[in-house]
């Protein structure tokens, strides 16, 4: 299951979850995609459940992705949490040479959402 939601604190929650359906590597690429042509701020939530990789194509797509969109991103994301079950400070270093925002890598929802609220007060649009 692949969803992609907006909440009123500019919040954008991608979840990529169990049950994994064939279709949602493609849905989850769609997504991405959706996230990266974003020009307000915004903080992302990405939330996964684990034991799925993509396909080669799928990861060679994020890569591009992640090249078209990194100037974009990196100017509205302010910050992001990566929720999922092997979370680790290791998984947030991997992700901070990537990306210039604050980034944080938890295994509970509740504390990631927290992380973004915390850093996106007071800029809000």
């Amino acid at each position: 299951m692949v969803s992609l939601e907006i909440d009123a604190d500019a919040v954008v929650t991608l979840r990529f979850m169990q049950p994994y359906d064939p279709q949602d590597e493609r849905a989850y690429l769609d997504a991405l995609h959706q996230i990266g042509q974003r020009e307000e701020p915004y903080t992302l939530l990405t939330i996964f459940g684990g034991g799925r990789a993509l396909s080669q194509a799928g990861e060679r797509e994020q890569a591009l992705w992640f090249k078209a969109t990194r100037d974009r991103v990196s100017q509205a994301c302010r910050a992001c949490a990566i929720v999922r079950p092997d979370a680790s400070e290791k998984t947030a270093e991997i992700f901070r040479r990537l990306w210039p925002f604050p980034i944080v890598a938890e295994r509970e929802e509740a504390v990631g959402r927290a992380f973004l609220l915390s850093q996106y007060s007071g800029t809000r649009p």
